[in-house]
């Protein structure tokens, strides 16, 4: 049986970027230690990008970061900074950052650690 749907709020520091994402109350997180997500302390979940909105003019305080292949999309906040979503290097979906999803709808987040530092091989074992 699988696990019923919630809708979670979140965004930013200064909440000008606010978004809802829709996935199951107890998900799992990846610690990554790729360079980017080491550096922002980032742990995250994916969800399709279809259950995930940008809301409001959210876009428009929105910047985007690339390095390396260029595939992920490190977004970010151009004001406070806060790396809330991201489209993952995969483009299996939007990363949430689970510290960024508002209070009350996220039962259990399960950390696992991913990686990131040799993406090919733990994309692919993860594939296999």
């Amino acid at each position: 049986m699988s696990e019923s749907m919630v809708v979670h709020h979140g965004g930013c520091h200064c909440k000008r970027v606010r978004w809802r994402a829709q996935s199951p109350p107890n998900v799992v997180a990846w610690w990554c230690n790729c360079s980017d997500c080491t550096m922002r302390q980032n742990t995250h979940f994916v969800v399709p990008f279809d259950r995930f909105e940008l809301l409001g003019d959210s876009e428009k305080f929105v910047t985007t970061y690339t390095f390396g292949t260029h595939s992920a999309k490190h977004t970010f906040c151009k004001v406070c900074g806060i790396t809330s979503f991201y489209t993952t290097r995969s483009n299996s979906g939007i990363a949430i950052t689970y510290r960024c999803v508002n209070p009350g709808t996220l039962n259990h987040v399960e950390v696992k650690h991913y990686d990131g530092v040799n993406w090919e091989k733990s994309h692919n074992a993860e594939h296999e």
